[in-house]
């Protein structure tokens, strides 16, 4: 019953009415920190990791004090699985810019992936401190919560998410598991039920659910359940495992 991970947040100086201007950019040869910067987000955006860092590092080569390009290289760093590197870019974004909210929350997710919890909730709360508004910071920090058991805290950051952002499905599916594990199933279920509400193809709320009407002993349910998050994603392990276990 994995909870959502929330991607990092790229920064793009850009505003949307300049995308088209971006994408030209970045498809011809930079000269600028700024141009580096847009091709190297493009690349990111494209999962090119490595052409990513590359323009990243030329990035800082040109403007070694540009905060936004560590922020972005950590992210690149942090998909690639190299937390070291990541943390130490968000490190330098965070002293360039200590108000730096994205930053914070960048590495306080790094910090998440690495079983850091602490250090994860003491970086989302400096990203609320200078974003009351990131429903996605009281999300992160409510998995941090939750991986350390403190489920109360977990359920107060995730009502917070929801009343920033009402439609966040994936608000509503950890808020569940949640309630779950503090044997809470009908609580449980109404969160899986909005979160299918919100996004009908949320496959793992479909797997949550059934775990819970199992648990509840509607055995029919949960078949059910199991059988659609399987439609949704034939190789969904956990719905496999699951139905085959009340098939026997």
């Amino acid at each position: 019953m994995g909870m959502k991970y929330l991607n990092h947040k790229l920064l793009c100086i850009l505003v949307l009415t300049l995308a088209v201007a971006a994408q030209a950019v970045a498809q011809t040869n930079p000269t600028t920190a700024q141009g580096f910067l847009e091709r190297g987000n493009r690349f990111f955006n494209q999962g090119d990791y490595d052409r990513a860092i590359a323009d990243y590092d030329q990035a800082i080569r040109l403007n070694p004090n540009f905060a936004d390009v560590y922020n972005n290289r950590g992210n690149a760093y942090s998909d690639r699985g190299n937390y070291d590197r990541a943390i130490a870019d968000y490190d330098q974004a965070i002293r360039l810019n200590p108000n730096h909210a994205d930053a914070y929350y960048n590495r306080g997710s790094a910090y998440n992936d690495i079983g850091d919890y602490d250090r994860a909730i003491a970086d989302y709360d400096q990203a609320i401190r200078l974003n009351p508004n990131d429903a996605d910071a009281y999300v992160n920090r409510g998995i941090a919560y939750r991986a350390k058991g403190d489920n109360d805290r977990a359920i107060a950051d995730y009502d917070q998410a929801i009343r920033l952002n009402p439609n966040d499905a994936f608000a509503y599916n950890n808020r569940g598991i949640v309630y779950y594990y503090k044997g809470d199933n009908d609580r449980a279920i109404a969160d899986y039920d909005q979160a299918i509400r919100l996004s009908p193809n949320f496959a793992a709320a479909y797997v949550n659910r059934g775990i819970a009407f199992h648990d509840k002993g509607d055995n029919d349910r949960a078949i059910a359940d199991f059988e659609a998050a399987l439609r949704i994603n034939p190789n969904h392990v956990d719905a496999r495992r699951n139905l085959d276990i009340l098939r026997r």
